[in-house]
């Protein structure tokens, strides 16, 4: 039976306008809730296999996939299971945790909400926000610190889409990275328009992480500026200097 013989508006219905506009309309969040554990959070699970872990560009790759996929993801719209969550989340400040996961710890992550994406021979889950408090027990008992990984980054995009360019005077580990280019990709929605999003998304989310160099980067600041690009400030909670810049988003054409 069709949406139109039930009465149903299959455009109302459609849930991506609500997910696309949860994060081109994101402006900042409210202070922090006056109990810690009422901080809210997405956490970001890599995994980082012990005899056999995934490059490091690709780990991050697969992480900013996971958010993405997450936050435009039709059960974070309209009236879906993920919505109220989603929401919450984003009118608080907007905070990332990263943790390492392997064997039978990464198959019991893929029980928890969310999404999980890959990239080439790495994989990332990205779970459904909420209180840091109330962590589900196959997600809290993961390690939050030990997800660094040796290797050098690329340092020119693979592919059409969209671009995290890193800032080449800034030491992060991999889950302070995961955490930094998974809020870069949700504000490079916003330098695209809803149908060309909609496009993006339905395609898998490409997207590269590269790193700058200082040239890039100071053309990328200047875009930054000029609209043509969008900065990650971080907040300075860990690792670096509040107001930090850490990662760049562009869309680079094919």
């Amino acid at each position: 039976m069709s949406d139109e013989a039930v009465g149903i508006d299959p455009i109302a219905a459609d849930p991506f306008p609500d997910t696309y506009r949860r994060l081109t309309a994101y402006v900042g969040g409210h202070d922090d809730p006056p109990d810690p554990a009422d901080v809210l959070a997405m956490q970001m699970v890599l995994r980082i296999e012990k005899a056999d872990p995934p490059a490091r560009g690709e780990v991050l790759e697969a992480a900013a996939r996971a958010a993405a996929l997450l936050c435009l993801d039709d059960r974070a719209g309209g009236d879906g299971p993920w919505a109220a969550p989603m929401d919450a989340w984003c009118d608080a400040r907007i905070r990332k945790i990263a943790r390492r996961a392997r064997s039978a710890h990464w198959v019991a992550a893929q029980e928890v909400w969310g999404v999980t994406a890959t990239a080439g021979g790495a994989q990332a889950r990205a779970l459904v926000p909420g209180r840091v408090g109330a962590v589900d027990k196959r997600i809290s008992r993961l390690q939050i610190g030990g997800t660094e990984i040796a290797g050098d980054l690329p340092v020119a995009p693979a592919r059409a889409g969209i671009c995290l360019w890193v800032n080449p005077a800034l030491e992060m580990t991999v889950g302070k990275l995961a955490a930094q280019v998974g809020h870069g990709v949700m504000l490079a929605v916003t330098l695209l328009d809803e149908a060309s999003a909609r496009t993006w998304r339905d395609t898998g989310c490409p997207l590269s992480v590269c790193a700058a160099d200082d040239p890039v980067w100071a053309r990328l600041l200047d875009d930054d500026g000029a609209g043509r690009a969008v900065a990650v400030r971080d907040a300075g909670f860990t690792e670096i200097a509040p107001g930090s810049v850490t990662v760049i988003a562009e869309i680079r054409e094919g």
